[in-house]
């Protein structure tokens, strides 16, 4: 695995579960082109960006293209690494047919290709044991113990808390966790169940 510290930010779900075997970090879907319309995953990239940085890694075809310029557009140049992956023809082992450029996507082309393309923009595994030698991570015990999840009120809980930390109603308690210890301090999270808890008396 590549630990690095910037969010990477892929077009579809199935570059993320690609991108996920082979980077230990955030990495978020735009859906396509409905990152277009989504105000809120908009604001959650943009506060990404702000934290640690985004890395943008869309396909190689038109519409990548203009997920990439829009991308581009709503957060500012200083925060943003774009990796290109090179043109490859060729058609995903799920699709029926290539795509209508017949170019791979993020999810079609080798692991070596990406690593590739990661390094050729300056993206390399960054080892960080110090600065998490010390640091009491959040934990799923955690998670439950605070009714975040498994209990059966979790759900109105966890809705609170993502509103409350900035991030989409819909992530995933799983995604949370991993955004939680990412850009976030135990205590922060501490602070922040806290005032929902407060909020829900």
């Amino acid at each position: 695995m590549i630990k690095i510290n910037q969010a990477v930010i892929v077009e579809g779900k199935y570059d993320k579960i690609k991108l996920e075997a082979i980077l230990d970090t955030v990495i978020i879907a735009t859906d396509g082109f409905g990152i277009f319309k989504d105000r809120e995953k908009q604001a959650f990239i943009r506060r990404l960006a702000e934290k640690k940085g985004v890395i943008v890694l869309t396909d190689s075809d038109s519409a990548g293209f203009v997920i990439r310029s829009f991308l581009s557009g709503i957060v500012p140049p200083e925060q943003v690494t774009h990796v290109y992956i090179p043109d490859i023809f060729g058609k995903e082992k799920r699709k029926a047919e290539p795509s209508r450029e017949g170019k791979l996507g993020v999810e079609g082309v080798s692991v070596e290709v990406i690593v590739e393309a990661l390094k050729k923009a300056g993206i390399t595994s960054r080892s960080t044991p110090d600065e998490k030698k010390d640091r009491r991570l959040v934990t799923k015990t955690d998670l439950f113990e605070d009714g975040i999840c498994g209990k059966p009120d979790s759900l109105s809980k966890r809705t609170l808390l993502l509103k409350a930390l900035g991030l989409p109603e819909k992530t995933s308690a799983n995604s949370m966790l991993k955004i939680i210890n990412a850009y976030l301090s135990f205590d922060d999270y501490k602070r922040a169940v806290s005032e929902i808890s407060e909020e829900a008396i």
